[in-house]
């Protein structure tokens, strides 16, 4: 899925993105992020799971 970071909180390393396709935000963690840094705004291409409180992306890598 490819999508855009709307959130993401540096001291606590998560964040959401919202997918291209419409869907509600995903949840993702820093731990899913292949890359050295993250911002708000990056295009981003991840997967999607369901996670404990609804879908978490994994694999995330800058677009």
């Amino acid at each position: 899925m490819h999508g855009t970071v709307k959130f993401f909180h540096d001291m606590k390393n998560y964040g959401f993105i919202t997918p291209d396709d419409g869907d509600e935000d995903v949840f993702f963690h820093i731990s899913e992020v292949d890359a050295s840094s993250i911002a708000e705004g990056d295009e981003v291409e991840f997967e999607q799971e369901e996670g404990d409180r609804g879908p978490k992306a994994v694999n995330v890598e800058k677009a």
